[in-house]
Formats: C-alpha cells, sequence, structure tokens
C-alpha cells in the first residue's frame, strides 16, 4: 500500500476544495509542504499556485480581493503566530466584509528531543509557541482548528472551505503542526469528503407571506427608500435592485458601500448620503447593510415603518448594533428582490402606475440635480500644493473605461472618490468595510489576478498608503505582472484623526493651538518607492499638469508595469 505524508493529502485536500491559489508567507514551519510542492512539480501533479508575498498584510488582502472578484475563497498561508499577528489586521477587514478566506498557519514543532520527523531544530521554534495561537485572529474567523492528524486533513479542508462559503461567508483559520504535516500514512487511511454531501450552506428566498406584506408596503409608500452596502457581492443584485427601485420608483442610497449595489446612472440612485432620506422616508428596506446610517446625526421619521432583508440579520458578531426593523428576513437579497419584482408586477394597477410616474419624475429631476452639483464640485482646480480632490477625480473619471474596478480607501475622501468616479457595472467597485486601513494595495492585486483584462485603480489617502505595506505591494505586482494604477490622495495626514477630535471638542484646545498629533512626514515621496520597485512614479502638486500626469500613468499601467501618482491634495 503506497503511503504518503500529511502534507501530500493536505495538498490533494486544497485540490478537493478548489482553491486557485495560496497566497504565502512562508516559514520554517512549511518545510514538510515546500517539499511536496517541489516533488508535485517534479511529478507533473497540479496543486494551487503560490504567490509568495514578501508581507503578510498583502497575501490576507489579495486572496480577499481575489474572492471578492470571482466568489471563490481563496487560501493563505504564513508562518506561525508572528505571521498570524501580521495578518490580523487583514482577518478584520475580511470578517467585516464577509470574504471567504481560508487563513492557514503553521504551529511550531511541539517535540523537542527528536522524536518525530520535523522536531524542533531552530531557536525560533521555542519562542514561536504561544499559549493560545488562535486568539490573535478569533474574533474575526467564523471557525478555527488545529490538525490533529493526516488522517483527517481532507476532512477538516472541506470542514474549513463549507463553512467559509456557508451565508453569510467570511473568513476561517486552521493551524498545522510540523511534526502533524511530515507524518506518514497510507492511502487507504484517507477518505475525501465531497461537496455535494459535506459542501456550503446557502441562503435563500423567503416564505410568499414575507414577501406579499413587503410588496404591499412598497405599493403604499408615498416616499420609499431602500438602503445598501453589500447587497452587490452578488454580481445578479445590481440589475435586480435597479429594476425594483424603477418599478416602485423608489430612492436607493448605498451608504458606506463594500460593493456597487445599483448602477450609479440610474435615476432611483440617491447618492452615499442617507441622512436627508430617512428623515423623509415612510417606508424603508434595510438590504444587506451594517450601518444605514448614524444614529446620534439622524432618525427616522415618526411612525415611519421599516424592513429589513440580510444574509445577517441580526448582526451576530456586532455587540450592539441599534436599527429597528419592523419587518425583517435573513436570506438572499437577490432571491428577495426577483420574488419582490414579482409580487409588484402582479399587485400594480393603474393608480399605482400613475404614483410612480410622479415620483420617476421628481427622481429623474434630482438625480439631474445631483450630477450638476457633483460636476460643479470638480470644476475649481485647486491651487499648487492643494489640488482640490474633486477636480482630480473627476478627470482620472474620464478615461476610466466602464469595465475598470475602483478599489477606494481614501478614507477622508471617501465619498469624493465615490461621488466623482462613476461606476454603473456589477463587480466594478470595492470599499472598506472594516476598520483596518492598508486593505486596497492587496485587494487591488487580488482584483486584477482575477479581472486580468480590466484596469483596476487603488485610490487610498496617505496614512493608509502608509499602511497597505506599499513595497510589499509593488513587488508582488512586479513578480508577479498585475499592474495597478495608484492614486495617492496625500493630504500630509490623518484628516480622520483631526475631525474626530473637533466633533468632539469642536472649540477646544486642540483647535486653539492647531495640534491634533495628525501630520505626518511633508517630504516624502511616494513617486520614488515606486521606481525602485521598477514601476512609474509621478508627484503631482500643480492642477494645470493634472490631466497630462493621469495620462502617463494609466499608459504605462495599459503597458504592463503599475504607476504611482502621488497627488498633493488640500491639506487636512
Amino acid at each position: 500500500m503506497a503511503a504518503h505524508s500529511t502534507a501530500h493529502y493536505f495538498l490533494e485536500g486544497l485540490n478537493d476544495i478548489g482553491l486557485d491559489y495560496l497566497f504565502c508567507n512562508l516559514g520554517t514551519d512549511h518545510a514538510p509542504l515546500i517539499e511536496e510542492m517541489a516533488r508535485w512539480r517534479r511529478d507533473g501533479l497540479k496543486c494551487p499556485e503560490v504567490l509568495l508575498c514578501p508581507h503578510e498584510n498583502v497575501a490576507i488582502h489579495m486572496a480577499g480581493g481575489y474572492a471578492a472578484m470571482s466568489g471563490r475563497g481563496q487560501g493563505v498561508l504564513v508562518h506561525v503566530d508572528a505571521g498570524t499577528a501580521n495578518a490580523a489586521m487583514g482577518m478584520h477587514n475580511l470578517f467585516r466584509s464577509r470574504t471567504p478566506v481560508l487563513l492557514m498557519a503553521g504551529k511550531a514543532p511541539f517535540s523537542i528531543h527528536g522524536e518525530l520527523p520535523g522536531t524542533r531544530d531552530n531557536y525560533v521554534h521555542f519562542v514561536q509557541e504561544p499559549y493560545d495561537q488562535a486568539s490573535v485572529v478569533r474574533p474575526y474567523v467564523k471557525w478555527e482548528y488545529n490538525l490533529p492528524s493526516g488522517v483527517v486533513a481532507k476532512e477538516a479542508l472541506r470542514r474549513a472551505h463549507s463553512m467559509m462559503m456557508s451565508d453569510p461567508q467570511g473568513p476561517t483559520y486552521m493551524t498545522l503542526p510540523r511534526e502533524v504535516l511530515a507524518a506518514p500514512w497510507e492511502e487507504a487511511q484517507i477518505k475525501s469528503y465531497p461537496a455535494a454531501q459535506y459542501g456550503p450552506a446557502k441562503a435563500r428566498g423567503v416564505d410568499p407571506g414575507f414577501i406579499e406584506a413587503l410588496a404591499d408596503k412598497f405599493m403604499a409608500a408615498q416616499s420609499p427608500l431602500i438602503i445598501t452596502a453589500y447587497a452587490g457581492r452578488n454580481a445578479a443584485a445590481p440589475a435586480l435592485l435597479d429594476e425594483l427601485a424603477r418599478l416602485t420608483a423608489t430612492r436607493v442610497v448605498e451608504f458606506n458601500p463594500l460593493y456597487l449595489c445599483i448602477p450609479h446612472d440610474s435615476p432611483c440612485f440617491a447618492g452615499h448620503m442617507s441622512s436627508p432620506h430617512v428623515e423623509a422616508a415612510d417606508f424603508g428596506l434595510l438590504l444587506d447593510v451594517d450601518v444605514p446610517w448614524i444614529p446620534k446625526y439622524t432618525q427616522p421619521r415618526e411612525r415611519s415603518f421599516w424592513a429589513q432583508v440580510d444574509v445577517d440579520v441580526i448582526k451576530r458578531d456586532i455587540p450592539m448594533w441599534g436599527f429597528a426593523a419592523d419587518l425583517r428576513a435573513e436570506a438572499d437579497s437577490t432571491c428577495v428582490l426577483a420574488q419582490l419584482i414579482d409580487a409588484v408586477k402582479r399587485k400594480a394597477d393603474a393608480a399605482f402606475a400613475a404614483r410612480v410616474k410622479a415620483r420617476m419624475g421628481a427622481l429623474v429631476d434630482e438625480a439631474a440635480t445631483r450630477s450638476l452639483q457633483i460636476a460643479h464640485a470638480a470644476t475649481d482646480k485647486g491651487k499648487p500644493g492643494a489640488i482640490n480632490p474633486q477636480y482630480l477625480c473627476a478627470e482620472i473619471n474620464r478615461l476610466m473605461a466602464p469595465d475598470d474596478i475602483l478599489i477606494n480607501e481614501a478614507i477622508r475622501n471617501t465619498f469624493v472618490v465615490f461621488n466623482q468616479i462613476s461606476r454603473t457595472r456589477a463587480g466594478t467597485s470595492i470599499g472598506l468595510a472594516g476598520g483596518g486601513l492598508g486593505f486596497s494595495g492587496g485587494v487591488a492585486l487580488g482584483a486584477k489576478l482575477a479581472k486580468p483584462n480590466s484596469q483596476v485603480v487603488q485610490f487610498v489617502g496617505d496614512g493608509g498608503f502608509y499602511f497597505s505595506t506599499p513595497a510589499s505591494v509593488l513587488a508582488v505586482s512586479r513578480q508577479y505582472k498585475l499592474p495597478v494604477f495608484t492614486v495617492v490622495l496625500d493630504n500630509n495626514g490623518w484628516s480622520a484623526v483631526k475631525e474626530a477630535t473637533l466633533r468632539m471638542y469642536p472649540e477646544g484646545a486642540a483647535k486653539a493651538q492647531d495640534q491634533f498629533a495628525a501630520h505626518l512626514a511633508p517630504d516624502m515621496n511616494f513617486a520614488k518607492l515606486a521606481e525602485a520597485a521598477g514601476a512609474y512614479g509621478e508627484v503631482l502638486s500643480d492642477p494645470e499638469q493634472t490631466a497630462e500626469a493621469v495620462a502617463r500613468c494609466m499608459a504605462e499601467v495599459k503597458g504592463g508595469r503599475s504607476a504611482v501618482l502621488h497627488a498633493k491634495i488640500t491639506r487636512l
């Protein structure tokens, strides 16, 4: 009977669950896997492709970007507790964005005296064994497991994959002791666990009674509103949401959107600020949204009716939530939207059609006014050293194709970017659902890997650019030929920190002294960092040079290498 190491069966298990890539930052704990992958290559066997990332922040976010674009969860392989710690911020972001990624980390060998293959043979094996390695990411995973034996390697991988792909999706974590990976097992001892019997559970639609009640509310509403953030994780959702909105003349707000949820050229798209519409709505639907508005500043209209449809309706991982709903269901939003469209069409009569026609006229006028306001905000170019970010983004928007992908980590300029960079097609926009800065570089690379024919444009503030481990991002871009266009909106610091202080202490000492502990190094040249990695870099400080600079950068990206445009915008 043939015998192989656990590492061999582990690779077979990765094939079984359909991983395309392993985004890796390897260490001494991975020797059995490295040896086995080399043997597989020698023998012509196929396993997930390995992409090396010099920093775990890039690996975890790159896997997330690929999963977001492809719909297929991926694997990340990192080094013991140290790699887990470096990946933890990314795991937070993936958890909040409900992105399926399997993080796998080695563990320091547990045998000390040479008793087993893989035993400790290095100083770090003694100092990289904490009491509870998984605790580093436990708040950010749906499932965790320490692989105890090669006998259950394939079963554990199937379980990890099914957990991360089941609704609501999210990351999982597995640790791999070196002795376990090295241990031999006969083929007869290893079983397979097919997806047909052990696969993920997916959310579906809702019962007819719920749909009838919800459709009746749409039919009776005078000022209906839908607020969403991540319905667009499913590529079918934007078109369905647009159809329902047009059918019922309903405003749709994307509040802090993770994905594009409705085409931005729809007359029903009402922008990204929910406050004025919440206070006017007599009926509202919270559709796949974690935070629909900020209660401190916004209160729903008295006696208004609110419904909620969400893949995670109770927000099980947010300890205190605080948004009321009169009617709620945990379900797949695309299924519910299709059901609602059918129900409304069946119920619609002449009187309803007349009300819809009148409201649509008002919505068309609102959309036209909003477009004019956005265009007007971009007419002021700014001045040297303080370019108006509205103008800069509008110039970039002129050169972006409909299928190009926006990665938005502009933070204080988030709404500027979303307003000026108009997206109309599903899967062409990704925002930040979590609170961990530094996501956009890795996500941009993962998106480019999944969609090689689309240009990927990353917007990031100077603070976020530091967090993104840009040297690692640029190195991976060069090594694997994944060109992306990075726009650094440099306002010389952490505007969010300053604004938070002013919100709490509008006339305080910090304002009086202009001391907000938020200013960063003023003389950095991020273009030089790009050049060091073989990418194209340019510093832009004169607004009159904006169009030419953007064109040069995009030409470089289309030619096959990344570009970094370091733009000096209005300072904080």
